[in-house]
């Protein structure tokens, strides 16, 4: 089954842009994924061709018109009960690699890319899937859009060479981060590579990766580890970390109080 990807937006360059390169570039000649870009200035039927209008009862900034954009999906049937639309915006749930597990399953995606002080809250009525990348503002859809397309892209079958590498990056098997990874040469400016990792001794290679990715999930995101369903094993290993880590704190407090 081929994706095929849609994008509404007022700044179609931003896109197209990114589906030039690297893996989405790949995608599309192995025809795993196709996208088409439509701009919503097209959908419109005045001299300017406006986009946008003032907002009832007042307020700075400019607000996105529900007709051109609707008239975009209908246009291109793009509301058919086959399509996924997504919206990013503040009010949107999280994204998190569980919605885009259940993206990539999709036969067809539309992306409503907003701007100004962003889109008609009507257009609620037509989206499926509204998405929020956190507690900040952009000045556009586009960029979101394209942050979950990558996401998402990654995980449809065929995609990456390797399917391995999408399972073992973090949130794939489970909630911690990933292990630190290193390549040639194994020794950088006199910075070198674990040892263990050049051992060839494939247990002891899992277990520090293990280790690896419970120490710094407890270092960086320690309220993922509420969500991961830990073994004794790595509750253990928690126990030596959280030891090494109070160890270190103390030497260096007293270092600065001597």
């Amino acid at each position: 089954m081929k994706t095929a990807l849609h994008y509404l937006t007022t700044f179609p360059g931003i896109l197209d842009a990114y589906f030039q390169y690297s893996i989405p570039g790949k995608s599309i000649s192995k025809e795993i994924i196709s996208y088409q870009i439509h701009n919503i200035r097209d959908y419109t039927h005045d001299l300017h061709r406006t986009t946008d209008d003032s907002p009832f009862g007042g307020g700075p900034g400019m607000v996105m018109k529900m007709e051109p954009i609707v008239e975009t999906l209908k246009e291109n049937h793009l509301l058919s009960s086959s399509t996924t639309v997504v919206l990013p915006t503040p009010k949107g749930k999280p994204f998190t690699q569980e919605i885009a597990h259940f993206l990539s399953k999709k036969e067809n995606i539309v992306f409503l890319c907003g701007h100004y002080e962003g889109i008609d809250d009507r257009i609620f009525s037509y989206v499926d899937v509204p998405i929020s990348l956190g507690n900040f503002i952009l000045g556009g859809g586009e960029i979101p859009s394209i942050v979950i397309t990558d996401t998402v892209i990654r995980l449809i079958e065929g995609v990456l060479g390797n399917n391995l590498s999408s399972q073992e990056e973090s949130f794939e098997n489970d909630q911690l981060l990933e292990h630190p990874n290193y390549t040639r040469p194994a020794i950088f400016q006199n910075q070198t590579v674990p040892d263990v990792l050049l051992s060839g001794h494939h247990k002891n290679i899992e277990e520090w990766k293990r280790t690896e990715s419970l120490r710094w999930t407890l270092l960086l995101k320690p309220e993922l580890l509420q969500k991961e369903n830990l073994s004794k094993s790595d509750l253990k290993k928690l126990k030596t970390i959280q030891t090494q880590v109070n160890s270190s704190i103390n030497q260096l407090v007293n270092a600065n109080e001597s």
